[in-house]
């Protein structure tokens, strides 16, 4: 039976909580199997430009399979504060502060041990947070975002542009400033969030371009999205409105600040924990070939593929659900007693 996804206006399954963390309060749902009784607490990492929302057809499966479930909205978004960069450093943006906020909501819960799961930008995070918190994090889930090692030397987005991934140029752009300047209204930003979820124009017009970033002026040309849509894109629109496009777009702007801090973990680049890394095949910005070479670094990883784009939490989540469940199982982590 399709697993019904999270209602974003209400569901009896999830609470939206909050809780101060490092300075910062945090949104962030919370689901428990209907007994109260848990086998393991997984966290789940949203990325650009998602919620801890997007993990809306996961959450039921993980908490079907008797585990505790957090995913919380990430500095920047929804209901998470947003911090004003300057006064305040972008590193609040980076990796290790999000590494950091982690670790100190599994300490507000009570959770000596976590399974992380991660999402692009929520990908990034937790395989820094697994490098930074070893003895809290027991396991690892990533889709669509490949390993990276800590690297000694420094290469800026513009260095990897030029070099092999020419696919990353849109990040120069968000990182520019542009796009506050045409995602600023609720109307704009619904334009926004279903050009970036696939929506296209009358004549196949995009929203966004690997290459080039936003494209402003198909904003207003894009109809329905397929994967955001209806009382979900509402939602979305509701939660970016709070603070607006900017401060999510801060996660692209502290590309140094976070190479400074990977310094520390320098002799810390194989992670021991399994791992699971689900590929997508169509995704168009974190291609197959960019995890050709991970095992190296990842010798305990199993890897999991589905015919998706980038979306392919919300695109094909049966897929990506089989292959979750599948791998836990094999871990020997959770149990199928449970029900919602």
């Amino acid at each position: 039976m399709a697993i019904q996804p999270i209602d974003p206006v209400s569901d009896s399954r999830i609470e939206h909580k909050t809780a101060a963390l490092n300075g910062y309060t945090y949104h962030y749902l919370y689901a428990e199997p209907k007994s109260g009784q848990y086998t393991q607490t997984v966290f789940l990492i949203h990325g650009w430009p998602d919620l801890s929302m997007g993990w809306r057809y996961q959450i039921p499966l993980l908490v079907n399979m008797g585990f505790r479930v957090l995913a919380p909205d990430m500095m920047g978004y929804g209901g998470t504060d947003a911090p004003k960069v300057p006064p305040n450093s972008i590193s609040l943006y980076g990796l290790k502060r999000a590494s950091d906020d982690i670790a100190a909501l599994a300490k507000e819960v009570g959770a000596s041990s976590i399974i992380l799961g991660g999402h692009d930008w929520g990908g990034f995070v937790v395989w820094r947070a697994a490098q930074w918190y070893p003895d809290l994090v027991s396991h690892v889930i990533s889709v669509c975002t490949p390993y990276t090692a800590p690297h000694k030397e420094y290469f800026s987005t513009e260095d990897l542009v030029k070099g092999q991934l020419p696919q990353f140029a849109y990040q120069l752009h968000l990182a520019s400033g542009e796009v506050e300047k045409s995602v600023k209204d609720e109307q704009s930003i619904s334009q926004f969030l279903r050009g970036m979820y696939g929506a296209r124009g009358p004549n196949g017009e995009l929203a966004f371009d690997p290459e080039k970033g936003v494209l402003a002026e198909n904003l207003p040309k894009v109809g329905e999205s397929r994967l955001l849509n209806g009382k979900v894109l509402d939602y979305y629109v509701k939660e970016y409105s709070k603070h607006g496009i900017h401060s999510t777009l801060n996660w692209y702007r502290q590309r140094r600040t976070n190479w400074e801090e990977d310094q520390a973990l320098l002799d810390k680049k194989v992670i021991k924990q399994p791992v699971l890394f689900i590929q997508a095949t169509y995704d168009s910005v974190l291609k197959p070939e960019m995890s050709k070479s991970m095992e190296s670094f990842l010798p305990k990883m199993t890897r999991g593929e589905v015919a998706a784009t980038h979306w392919a939490l919300t695109q094909k989540p049966e897929e990506v659900n089989r292959i979750i469940r599948q791998w836990l199982e094999g871990q020997g982590l959770g149990s199928s007693r449970s029900s919602l």
